[in-house]
């Protein structure tokens, strides 16, 4: 008996010393999920946000591992060798901004936006902006980017165009498995987003999208079905609004039947970056973690498994999901990243891949390129405060933007010095009212948003067109996150712009002298009512940081703007079917 006894503790003790020597392996999956208690397996289902979870501390006393610049990364669990991973924003380039123990600046390249990159129609140019990012991801140590953005251009007015490719699902697709495909190459993650029919940014968190079944296979999920067959992303991002009643997080059939069972997707379905909501809902569903993370959320899993209302199965599924993806990752691999990726190599790679998807609109008379031109007439606020890209969790922190007058001066061309100081004036002073008034000047994260067109005398005009060989007038606009455009003074030009145009061509053609409109924009604008006024039109989108330089790179003819347009431009905005039921007055 003393025997029998004697073996029973030197089988429990070996078996506690095997328990604690256990740490994740790519074979090992199953047993460690065995191994976890039912804590450690709803924590890693929830992300890690240090301030909502009141301090890194409260969790097995885990050190810093990640930066919390930046979006977002999930639970380190010591005990069993699960190292945190990191999750960064960038539709456009890496979103990753400072470190806590360093005083360096952090950027990343400034890409051309997604509306650009659809209208080159060049998958092959797409993946490689797809590898420069997913490398630059790698060296910052983040280990997946919440990108490419593929929700579909219902309507012009939608303020995240910018970071989507398309109203047209195929070509979606096919951009942005192309983009997945070179993200991943360099063995880190692509999370395209947000599954599904995200389309508007206007009550963003809780608009019922009522969509017929055909609509829905056909328009809204036949991108994400050729990025997910086609380039196997490791995680996607599913979206805050509802969808035909319940909430696409928590939505069973998109999740698990549509996603899982038909298309075969084999990664982790993330929240988009809500907090508490029905947990259970979204677990049972198939959200396999919840972004960014809170104290509530974890409490509220456990409450659920406690009285029933969620399945330890169903906690498992999810939690074997989470570990499938987590061995795959540069911090499971043990990565030495570097800090330092190429930026001077990536920087000439978005200014040569801006031009494929720059759209010539207009070229009248061969007014493009540029010829026998030494002085320019640069007018226009974007000229001199250039859009290298949106606001919201799509703005990368960009190590600088070159706009059209540093363009063309890096081209040798000169500019009307009394013009550059007037604009310049007029912009601080702008600049410095809106901070005043950040409501007005203010972008989702903070980011400087539109500023209103100055008005520019006639007699300035007149005075500037016998000084320059021709005019350039850009016209700008900005959106992103948040918010949906307005009708006026944003799809439409405002009664400025729309003089200042006028007054432009009338001046500079009594003397036989071109005028050039370059749209820098991240969605589509009104051009029918004034397309006839100037000789030549580039739609140059918003390109990237070297902007100016790959404006005046198209202007003079070194680069082709090959860019066919991948969305419609409506004469007006109430011609677009999808204005009979979206908002059109912009966030309220």
């Amino acid at each position: 008996m003393r025997n029998l006894i004697v073996g029973a503790l030197l089988f429990s003790c070996t078996g506690h010393v095997n328990a604690q020597s256990l740490t994740l392996r790519v074979d090992n999956i199953d047993q460690i999920v065995d191994s976890m208690t039912l804590e450690e397996k709803v924590n890693l289902l929830v992300g890690r946000n240090d301030y909502l979870f009141g301090g890194y501390e409260k969790l097995d006393k885990a050190p810093r591992v990640m930066d919390s610049s930046i979006s977002g990364f999930t639970q380190v669990i010591p005990r069993l060798g699960i190292p945190a991973t990191g999750l960064a924003d960038g539709p456009a380039g890496a979103v990753v901004v400072t470190r806590p123990d360093s005083k360096k600046n952090y950027y990343a390249t400034g890409f051309p936006i997604g509306s650009l990159l659809a209208c080159s129609w060049n998958t092959g140019l797409v993946e490689t902006i797809g590898q420069a990012i997913g490398n630059e991801i790698l060296e910052y140590g983040v280990d997946v980017v919440l990108a490419p953005g593929m929700n579909i251009h219902r309507s012009p007015l939608c303020g995240r165009n910018y970071e989507y490719f398309s109203e047209d699902p195929v070509l979606t697709g096919k951009i942005a498995a192309a983009y997945i495909r070179g993200v991943q190459s360099n063995g880190v993650g692509a999370c395209p987003k947000h599954f599904a029919v995200n389309s508007q940014e206007t009550n963003r968190t809780e608009v019922n999208e009522i969509v017929s079944q055909r609509a829905l296979r056909e328009i809204y999920l036949k991108g994400f079905e050729i990025a997910v067959k086609e380039s196997h992303p490791w995680t996607i991002m599913s979206s805050y609004n509802r969808l035909n009643g319940p909430y696409t997080q928590e939505n069973y059939e998109l999740l698990t039947t549509v996603l899982r069972d038909e298309w075969g997707f084999d990664g982790i379905v993330m929240s988009d970056w809500i907090r508490l909501r029905n947990t259970a809902a979204q677990i049972h569903a198939g959200n396999d973690h919840l972004q960014p993370g809170e104290q509530k959320q974890v409490d509220d899993l456990l409450d659920k498994v406690k009285t029933n209302q969620l399945s330890v199965a169903d906690i498992d599924i999810c939690v074997k999901r989470m570990l499938n993806y987590i061995v795959k990752t540069p911090h499971f691999r043990g990565y030495k990243y570097s800090d330092n990726p190429d930026l001077k190599a990536h920087a000439l790679l978005a200014r040569q891949s801006a031009a494929e998807g720059m759209v010539l609109l207009k070229n009248d008379n061969g007014a493009l390129p540029l010829r026998n031109v030494k002085k320019v007439a640069l007018f226009g606020c974007t000229s001199y405060n250039f859009w290298a890209g949106g606001t919201g969790s799509g703005n990368v922190v960009k190590p600088y933007v070159v706009n059209m007058q540093q363009g063309l001066n890096n081209a040798e061309f000169e500019t009307t010095g009394n013009l550059e100081e007037l604009y310049n004036k007029y912009l601080d002073y702008q600049r410095a009212k809106n901070r005043c008034d950040r409501g007005k000047s203010q972008g989702y994260y903070g980011e400087e948003k539109d500023i209103l067109e100055m008005p520019v005398s006639k007699d300035c005009i007149v005075y500037q067109a016998k000084e320059a060989d021709v005019a350039i007038l850009t016209i700008g606009r900005q959106a992103g996150e948040g918010n949906d455009r307005t009708i006026e003074n944003d799809f439409n030009l405002s009664e400025v712009e729309q003089n200042l145009l006028s007054d432009l061509c009338n001046a500079f053609h009594a003397l036989d002298k071109k005028v050039i409109v370059v749209l820098n924009v991240g969605g589509v604008v009104e051009t029918a009512s004034w397309k006839s006024l100037p000789d030549a039109i580039l739609l140059a989108w918003q390109p990237g940081q070297e902007g100016g330089n790959s404006v005046v790179d198209v202007l003079l003819g070194k680069e082709n703007p090959s860019g066919k347009l991948a969305m419609t431009f409506p004469i007006t905005v109430m011609d677009h079917p999808s204005s009979r039921n979206f908002p059109l007055n912009g966030y309220k």
